[in-house]
């Protein structure tokens, strides 16, 4: 191919630029990729769809309201729904690091979508990137609207069912481990007896609780600043617009969204992808402690506590042969790790606002959607290749707790705290269980033994 038909020169408020001549975007969003040549990073597919309905919802209301040419409306709404589809994702390359406030990808949306239009109309009337298919809008209200729409539909239909899972199958194996007697431990060290189940149980409610937490979060995210235009003064607008607009991406998406209570305070903070990051983070710590407490239990198989067995995934040592490591929860725990570095990210990134925006959404929306992201393809995994599969050692979980010194605590009643203590440590010295030490000081009666054991414990 020639090299002169491999770019086409387009114009702007800065002057002359080349672009190639296949890109359905224009001159704005070459502008942005010969200057951010940062990460190689793009925005996911839910943000992109998430600008196609806002893109195709605007041209609707704005049809209905007289402000839009019918044919050319129509155009621009085939075109939006072809992006909202995912058919133009390769013409979307702007970098995640790019100009603030996300200038740059509402320009990409616009210059993909007004050439796609263009083409659908035959090239009988040239649409506008600006004119026409940011028609109503500015960067300032769609990005931050782009954003919650696409949080929110990742939480509900992705991330929110992956907990519903994950929830299930620890209350399953609470069940199935109920009859289990094994020693608890805290500190580290000898404790009173539990249930396998109970502790288990612990882990399903865990879930649970940061499940409802999410689902309040939705709530927050279901406001859109649409129509707030630049600052939140809804200036070049139409009254009939903002209503009109949301009640139209209700019902492309079947879900509530509103009208922030006050337009201003949307536009001026990030609060709902702080206040989610926040939950997100609650929910990486907790799942660093489970995981931790299910690699402490599964430690060994000969030299560890080995009071459960976990599913085999892959081996685990390129120099010890038949070794097989936890490696979905270590997986686990590395996301983890990585969200709760997020949640730092985008708070810092929270302070970043200056007056009546926040500059800083572009990178706040890739860290909080990346987030979501990596949160439900761990769950999915943790769920379906470790938790499932946990197998319960009952010899191991009744060894360790018939040699547990803590069995000590049911005597306190019988003998007395200093007595009971007495008797434990001179257990511990002499290596003894604490049925021989009862017996050499006389007092094996059978009320004693009933208060050591460990059924009338838990």
């Amino acid at each position: 191919m020639d090299a002169s038909n491999q770019y086409r020169m387009e114009n702007d408020p800065l002057g002359n630029i080349m672009v190639p001549s296949s890109a359905y975007y224009g001159s704005q969003t070459q502008r942005a990729v010969e200057n951010f040549q940062i990460s190689g990073l793009r925005l996911p597919r839910a943000f992109i769809k998430a600008q196609g309905i806002i893109k195709a919802s605007a041209a609707t209301v704005n049809v209905e309201l007289g402000k839009l040419a019918p044919e050319m409306g129509n155009a621009i709404i085939q075109a939006s729904e072809e992006v909202l589809e995912g058919r133009w994702d390769h013409h979307f390359v702007v970098d995640v690091y790019q100009a603030g406030a996300g200038t740059s990808q509402n320009m990409n949306a616009n210059e993909v979508i007004a050439r796609r239009a263009t083409e659908i109309m035959g090239d009988n009337q040239k649409i506008h990137p600006n004119d026409h298919v940011n028609m109503s809008q500015s960067t300032n209200d769609t990005f931050p609207s782009a954003l919650n729409m696409a949080a929110t539909e990742m939480i509900i239909r992705e991330l929110l069912p992956a907990l519903e899972n994950l929830e299930q199958s620890f209350e399953k194996k609470a069940e199935q481990f109920m009859p289990i007697l094994k020693s608890g431990r805290t500190h580290l060290h000898d404790a009173v007896p539990m249930r396998l189940g109970q502790e288990f149980s612990g882990y399903a409610e865990t879930i649970a609780a940061v499940k409802r937490h999410l689902q309040e979060n939705l709530d927050s995210l279901y406001q859109l600043g649409l129509g707030g235009n630049a600052i939140g003064t809804s200036i070049n607008l139409e009254a009939e617009y903002t209503p009109k607009v949301i009640q139209e991406i209700c019902k492309r998406t079947n879900l509530p969204f509103r009208e922030p209570q006050n337009i201003f305070a949307f536009m001026q903070n990030m609060s709902e992808p702080i206040r989610c990051m926040m939950t997100l983070k609650e929910l990486a710590v907790h799942l660093i402690k489970i995981t931790s407490d299910l690699r402490l239990l599964s430690s060994g198989p000969r030299t560890g506590l080995a009071e459960i067995t976990l599913p085999s995934v892959q081996p685990g040592s390129t120099i010890m042969p038949g070794k097989v490591n936890p490696a979905v929860l270590e997986m686990t725990h590395m996301v983890c790790c990585q969200v709760i570095g997020y949640e730092t990210a985008v708070s810092t990134a929270g302070t970043a606002g200056q007056l009546e925006i926040n500059v800083m959404m572009p990178m706040i929306a890739h860290t909080f959607l990346h987030s979501l992201e990596l949160m439900t393809n761990a769950i999915q995994t943790l769920e379906s290749k470790c938790i499932n599969g946990i197998q319960a050692n009952e010899e191991q979980c009744k060894k360790w707790m018939e040699e547990s010194l803590a069995l000590v605590t049911g005597l306190s009643s019988k003998v007395g705290y200093d007595m009971a203590s007495e008797i434990g440590m001179q257990a511990d010295e002499q290596n003894k269980k604490l049925k021989e030490i009862l017996e050499e000081k006389g007092l094996l009666t059978e009320d004693v033994l009933n208060a050591i054991d460990p059924n009338g414990m838990v």
